[in-house]
């Protein structure tokens, strides 16, 4: 998994949005990306918007006192979730292996909706997996060798996913919160991986001027989208 990297690739958009930016962390979890943000941009402030109410309980108690962070409980597929914002306009929305879970026809809708909150001149970074469909040997090789990581790492003692949320659903903070995740998502959740051709193809649509790769590993790729 190369998405760290890509981490440390969204601190390199100071010339684009200075170094104070108001920044949307778009399906933000436990504020993953959020919590990065003051190593690079001190001055900055955040959005975290997010539906997981155990993931947003976590980020709660990560950032409880910090004024430059707002969280924000919204349904990225809800027409009107952008009315919840605290802003009208951000310098730059940042998201990482989140938006994978949404099919296309609703990612690009959540595209458009997303062009009409970054400013002229202001950015959109997504980290996610992007899949291409026509290099099958390199897709499969990449597939084999991080399934066989993952089993290492579970092998030395390190929780596989369902395992940490089966923790979470007994910790006495995370438990009530956890229910009420299963009882929005379910088990299981699927979604499209298209292209980084597709990705950049539908935000110039809906009103990106500029987007392109700036990073990419086998499976992952950093799209920058320029407003």
């Amino acid at each position: 998994m190369g998405v760290p990297h890509a981490f440390r690739a969204m601190g390199e958009v100071e010339a684009l949005v200075g170094t104070a930016p108001r920044v949307l962390d778009l399906a933000c979890g436990t504020g993953s990306i959020t919590a990065r943000l003051p190593a690079r941009f001190p001055d900055a402030t955040s959005t975290g918007v997010d539906l997981d109410p155990a993931l947003l309980a976590i980020a709660e108690g990560t950032f409880a006192g910090d004024k430059r962070v707002g969280l924000v409980t919204a349904d990225l597929k809800d027409p009107g979730w952008p009315a919840k914002l605290p802003y009208d306009a951000y310098d730059a929305v940042l998201t990482a292996t989140a938006l994978h879970w949404l099919h296309r026809e609703p990612l690009a809708d959540l595209y458009g909706r997303v062009a009409g909150l970054v400013r002229a001149g202001g950015v959109f970074m997504n980290a996610d997996h992007m899949i291409d469909e026509t290099t099958p040997r390199i897709n499969a090789a990449e597939r084999a060798q991080r399934h066989a990581r993952m089993e290492q790492a579970r092998e030395s003692g390190v929780l596989d996913w369902t395992e940490w949320w089966q923790l979470a659903a007994e910790d006495p903070v995370l438990a009530a919160p956890t229910a009420r995740r299963y009882e929005i998502y379910g088990d299981h959740a699927d979604g499209d991986m298209p292209p980084v051709e597709w990705h950049a193809r539908v935000l110039r649509e809906k009103g990106f001027g500029e987007a392109r790769p700036v990073w990419c590993s086998p499976s992952d790729t950093l799209l920058l989208a320029m407003k």
